[in-house]
């Protein structure tokens, strides 16, 4: 895994798409800019105007990179007609729709609503509502899901190894997350589903329904995807141990091998990656989102400069 990110930079080279950087006012996305464009690793279109950049990242090269401010743009008349016509049946006006036109994470999502980009990145100075919620309002999931997810890519050290989905919503999750494994590190997938309990060993009623929602989503995934291997529910150990495996899943396709890992809410999920990313010193980009029909994807607000220069390759590789 140690040269994976830059396997997923030489195919996103090689890619060459279009990427929208919203945030022109953060000194990193500047400098992130800057890097992807000296890298080769994709063209980037950044929101911002040359005196905020300047400001925020002062001596900072965006030779390459191209500026839209859309206070200025010729284009945000056409955006705003463009976000009228998705939002006229929501009761949006063609005021509202001007005015929110010139809001930068909104603006980005209709350029690649449009077509003038093939994926969108936003985030390291908003928040995840602020950047999503364009993405969900103009981009909209893609053909045949109903949910957005999301995933965070773990790269290991060299040194060693709210929201509550139900069961269909996680097997959608397991199998946007079997794919993007495929598309994004080459990986066969190998889907556990994570809970306290391996096999049923947990007896706490308490905890039950998680249990029998992992079950559950086991099942919708073999029903719709009968060649991805899955299993579960499974817990940490038993997914990636190959002596505990042995005892708490005999016989399992997964246990012991797992490399793809879903989790049954965004809690267990967010306190797992940070717990691997912080403590066992794993380089985690993301969240990257899945389920949209076109790229968009949100950044962490405590991300640094190669974080998102990292989930602009990651986003050239899910651009079609």
């Amino acid at each position: 895994m140690a040269d994976l990110l830059r396997k997923i930079k030489e195919r996103a080279r090689a890619a060459q798409k279009t990427i929208v950087l919203c945030e022109g006012e953060d000194r990193r996305v500047v400098e992130a800019a800057a890097q992807v464009t000296k890298e080769g690793l994709a063209k980037i279109v950044l929101i911002g105007n040359k005196a905020e950049c300047e400001k925020v990242a002062p001596g900072v090269d965006l030779t390459g990179v191209t500026l839209i401010d859309p206070d200025t743009s010729e284009k945000t008349a056409e955006y705003a007609k463009l976000l009228y016509e998705l939002r006229k049946a929501k009761g949006m006006t063609e005021e509202e729709a001007f005015r929110q036109a010139h809001d930068r994470t909104m603006f980005g999502a209709l350029m690649l609503k449009n077509g003038d980009v093939d994926g969108y990145v936003s985030g390291a100075c908003h928040s995840t509502a602020n950047t999503l919620r364009p993405g969900l309002q103009v981009i909209k999931t893609a053909k045949g899901v109903s949910s957005v997810s999301s995933f965070n890519l773990m790269i290991c050290p060299p040194q060693g190894n709210q929201y509550c989905p139900a069961a269909e919503e996680i097997a959608e999750i397991a199998m946007s997350s079997a794919e993007t494994a495929r598309e994004i590190a080459e990986l066969d997938p190998a889907v556990a589903m994570l809970s306290f309990s391996s096999h049923g060993s947990g007896n706490d009623k308490k905890y039950q329904d998680t249990v029998t929602k992992m079950q559950q989503a086991v099942t919708i995934v073999k029903e719709r995807e009968p060649g991805l291997k899955a299993d579960g529910e499974l817990q940490f150990d038993a997914a990636i141990v190959p002596k505990v495996a042995a005892v708490k899943a005999p016989g399992s396709s997964v246990a012991g091998h797992a490399n793809v890992f879903i989790f049954p809410d965004i809690n267990a999920g967010n306190i797992g990656y940070k717990i691997a990313e912080r403590l066992g010193g794993f380089m985690a980009f993301g969240p990257i989102c899945q389920g949209f029909a076109k790229p968009l994807n949100d950044l962490s607000r405590g991300c640094c400069t190669e974080d998102i220069v990292a989930t602009v390759a990651i986003t050239a590789l899910q651009a079609k």
